[in-house]
């Protein structure tokens, strides 16, 4: 078990265990971390997961495909670290990561 740092947009903190192999997206959810909605299910079509990934960490992430890029490309808040929490499959080596939240998903 692994611990990933979620930061809301006005600085509270929650720190969950996880699994590797869940989405981020999913550990969120299954945390109740508010503002990670993840309305499509995973399905990489609605933007509700939207997590800033820290620079340290995003290497960790992988690299975004043509259909997170789209759907993150609509987001008012995307930063260079954006990614979409149901795209980010966990590792063991995402212990103690940390993501911050946007003010408002989309």
């Amino acid at each position: 078990m692994g611990k990933i740092t979620f930061i809301e947009h006005d600085d509270t903190e929650h720190v969950v265990e996880f699994k590797a192999g869940a989405s981020l997206m999913q550990i969120a959810v299954e945390n109740m971390i508010p503002g990670i909605d993840g309305d499509c299910g995973g399905e990489c079509a609605c933007g509700t997961c939207h997590v800033i990934v820290a620079d340290e960490w995003y290497d960790k992430t992988a690299t975004p495909g043509d259909d997170e890029q789209q759907m993150l490309s609509m987001t008012p808040e995307l930063a260079k670290t954006s990614r979409l929490g149901c795209q980010i499959q966990t590792t063991e080596a995402m212990d103690g990561m940390t993501v911050r939240l946007p003010e408002f998903q989309m």
